[in-house]
């Protein structure tokens, strides 16, 4: 299934030489109704929480009627855990940009906003409960929030409910969830 798509990059940052140059709150130079999957990792986060809201509507307008989209951000209630643990600065795991640690994922990645990448700055924060409230919001009808050991959730969602659990579970496994 998946092998016959055709993957368009999207990104806020023309030096990694996205497919288009967008802010995730405004795809408009993209058609609705056209995307049959929509991978999100790690931008969401990096919204003010009432740009929110738009932006997962221009996930959904942009997804066909039987796509899907997987939303990854980081998970602040595991990270609070460790917050609580005075574990700050304690490497989490090992990014291909360098150590992870829970100051990094409650406010950016440090060395690439020392460095002047400000965008890269963390506005607003998820938990399991607050990422379903969200998708609810926004309107998608078929949606599981999922909590991955890296200290992420996945949001994995659609326009309409799951036709069936197992079609949402196949989909899980498929993607490794």
């Amino acid at each position: 299934m998946f092998a016959t798509w055709r993957q368009v990059r999207v990104d806020i940052d023309p030096d990694v030489a996205p497919d288009l140059v967008a802010d995730i709150t405004d795809l408009s130079m993209i058609e609705s109704g056209v995307a049959d999957a929509l991978w999100t990792s790690h931008c969401v986060e990096h919204l003010y929480a009432h740009l929110v809201p738009t932006a997962l509507g221009e996930i959904r307008r942009v997804l066909r009627d039987d796509g899907f989209a997987c939303i990854v951000v980081p998970d602040m209630q595991r990270i609070a855990a460790m917050i609580a643990e005075d574990r700050m600065h304690e490497t989490l795991y090992v990014s291909p940009a360098g150590p992870i640690t829970p100051h990094d994922m409650v406010f950016g990645f440090g060395p690439a906003i020392a460095d002047g990448q400000l965008s890269m700055a963390h506005r607003c924060g998820f938990t399991p409960a607050i990422m379903t409230r969200c998708m609810m919001e926004a309107g998608f009808g078929g949606y599981a929030v999922l909590r991955r050991a890296n200290f992420e959730l996945v949001a994995l969602v659609q326009k309409r409910d799951w036709p069936r659990t197992s079609d949402r579970d196949a989909l899980i496994a498929a993607l490794d969830l």
